[in-house]
C-alpha cells in the first residue's frame, strides 16, 4: 500500500497501449496453429513505469499520454485502480496503441514484441503545457517517445521546460531494435540535459558499442550523471562519472512473463529515489519490484485494494 507522500510528485510522459499478451511453448508452428493462453491487458511502458512507482508509495505519481478514443476511459481506470493520476490526452483519429507480446514459456519468459505505437507517439508538444510541473519533484520520459518526430518534439519542450524549473529528468531508452534505427548519436544528443539514464543490459551495449555490460554502463555514466543499468538474472549497475560504483543482485524469482520487469525496476527505482533513497538503495527496491512482476502476467501490478 502506498505511504504517506513526502516529496514533490513524479510525472511520467510516455505510451499507454493495450497488450495483447499471448503465452505458448515453443517453437511455434509456422503456417498452422500454436496453443496459448491469450489474455488482452493494459501495458505501456510510461504507463507501466508509474503504476510501479505509485506501488512502492511515498510520492504522488501523475501520467501524461494519448491514447485513442477507443479505449480511453479503460485506460483511465486501470491507471486510478493503481494510484496513478492520468493526465490522458484522447486521440479522436489514431486508435490506441497495441503491442503483442509473444511470452515463450521454454525460454525463461522471454517476449518478442509486434508494436503498433498508433496514438502514443502522436503526443506531441501541444500537449505539452508548462503547468504540468506544478508540484513535480521528477519528470521521467519513456524512450519510446523518441521513435517519431512528433513526440520528440514533445521530448525537447518538457525537457527544455524541466531544466529551466530545476527539475531533474530521468529517461529509458526503451527499446533496442528501435535504438539501432534511431541512431547513437542522435539518441545521445536527444538526451542531453537528462541526469538519470535507465538502459537495459541491451540497450547499453548497443549505446556504446561494447558487449560487457559493465563497461558499457561506465562509458554511458560520461554522458549522463548517473547510469543504472538492468541485468536481468544480474541486478543492476550503477555508474557514475565513467565509472561503476556499486552492483546489485536480482531478487530471486520464477519467471512467468519478462514483459515490464525493466518498467517495474525504474517506476519502483524513481519513487525511492524521488522520496529521499540513496541510487542504491534505490536499486535494490527496484529489483524487488523487478522479480514482482515476472512472476506475473502483463507488465503491471496488481491494483491497489
Amino acid at each position: 500500500m502506498p505511504g504517506v507522500v513526502r516529496a514533490g510528485a513524479l510525472l511520467v510522459a510516455g505510451d499507454v497501449i493495450t497488450d495483447v499478451v499471448a503465452r505458448y511453448r515453443g517453437p511455434l508452428a509456422s503456417g498452422t496453429d500454436t496453443a496459448a493462453a491469450v489474455r488482452t491487458v493494459p501495458g505501456g511502458a510510461g504507463a507501466n513505469v508509474a503504476c510501479w512507482a505509485a506501488r512502492r508509495g511515498g510520492i504522488e505519481v501523475r501520467l501524461v499520454g494519448r491514447v485513442g478514443a477507443d479505449a480511453a476511459a479503460w485506460h483511465e481506470r486501470e491507471l486510478t485502480s493503481c494510484g496513478v493520476r492520468p493526465l490522458l490526452v484522447v486521440d479522436e483519429q489514431a486508435p490506441t496503441g497495441t503491442v503483442i507480446c509473444l511470452v515463450d514459456e521454454d525460454a525463461a519468459a522471454e517476449r518478442t514484441f509486434l508494436t503498433d505505437s498508433g496514438a502514443s507517439l502522436r503526443l506531441g508538444p501541444g500537449d505539452w503545457s508548462d503547468t504540468l510541473l506544478g508540484g513535480v519533484g521528477r519528470l521521467h520520459l519513456s524512450g519510446y517517445l523518441l521513435f517519431a518526430e512528433e513526440s520528440r518534439a514533445f521530448v525537447a519542450v518538457a525537457l527544455k521546460t524541466a531544466r529551466a524549473r530545476g527539475v531533474p529528468v530521468s529517461l529509458d531508452p526503451a527499446s533496442a531494435g528501435f535504438l539501432g534505427a534511431l541512431g547513437i548519436d542522435r539518441f545521445l544528443a536527444l538526451v542531453e540535459g537528462v541526469d538519470v539514464l535507465l538502459p537495459s543490459r541491451d540497450e547499453a551495449c548497443m549505446l556504446t558499442g561494447v558487449s560487457d555490460a559493465a563497461d558499457a554502463a561506465a562509458r554511458l555514466s560520461r554522458h549522463v550523471p548517473l547510469v543504472v543499468a538492468t541485468q536481468g538474472a544480474d541486478g543492476a549497475l550503477i555508474a557514475r562519472s565513467g565509472e561503476v560504483c556499486a552492483r546489485v543482485p536480482a531478487v530471486p524469482s520464477t519467471p512467468r512473463d519478462t514483459t515490464g520487469a525493466g518498467d517495474a525496476f525504474t517506476g519502483a527505482f524513481l519513487a525511492a529515489l524521488l522520496a529521499g533513497a540513496e541510487p542504491r538503495e534505490a536499486a535494490v527496491e527496484g529489483c524487488r519490484a523487478g522479480a514482482q512482476a515476472v512472476e506475473r502476467t502483463g507488465g503491471r501490478p496488481p491494483a491497489l485494494a
